[in-house]
């Protein structure tokens, strides 16, 4: 028996059910959206539309160069400490004295090379990203290029002078 029916006692059609349970969902986060937004404090400050909150002042502007070894560092750190998150539990496992007894020493044996695979697979990734050198942490110094201009010299200097005591404002 079908949970709608039509008037006439028919069943709906499933397309139907499906329209009624996704509009369901939608209607049901729209209003879990709509009741926080009338409930919570709404108090905008000058810390509170800084970039950050964490007690430190922004220095420059939120759109910068970023240097990429930083984020290639820190998906190798994540990545290691998936592998420490995972070697938890298997070292609980590993030493099930029922799971040994029941599959006569193999299931020890079993989770010793699996772990062995899982260990190799993530020690190629951390050899492959040392061989890469996205583990060094030496900043690049910025290549200087020599480019000829028709502008002489003493002009470029003569602006970075009148601009560098001025101050930047951070707001927009």
């Amino acid at each position: 028996m079908c949970i709608f029916e039509w008037m006439n006692g028919e069943p709906t059609p499933v397309y139907f059910q499906i329209l009624l349970f996704f509009l369901g969902g939608v209607l049901f986060v729209a209003g879990a959206l709509l009741v926080s937004r009338l409930l919570r404090p709404n108090r905008p400050g000058t810390q509170k539309l800084s970039s950050y909150e964490s007690g430190e002042t922004p220095q420059g502007h939120a759109w910068i160069q970023f240097n990429l070894r930083f984020y290639v560092l820190a998906l190798v750190f994540i990545l290691f400490e998936v592998e420490i998150v995972f070697l938890f539990p298997w070292s609980v496992v590993f030493a099930n004295k029922e799971l040994i007894d029941q599959t006569k020493g193999a299931w020890g044996w079993y989770t010793f090379a699996e772990m062995l695979i899982f260990i190799f697979i993530l020690a190629l990734g951390l050899a492959y990203a040392w061989k890469k050198g996205h583990l060094d942490w030496i900043k690049s110094s910025p290549e200087i290029k020599d480019v000829n201009s028709p502008v002489p010299d003493s002009l470029y200097s003569g602006i970075n002078e009148k601009y560098k005591s001025s101050k930047v404002s951070d707001t927009p």
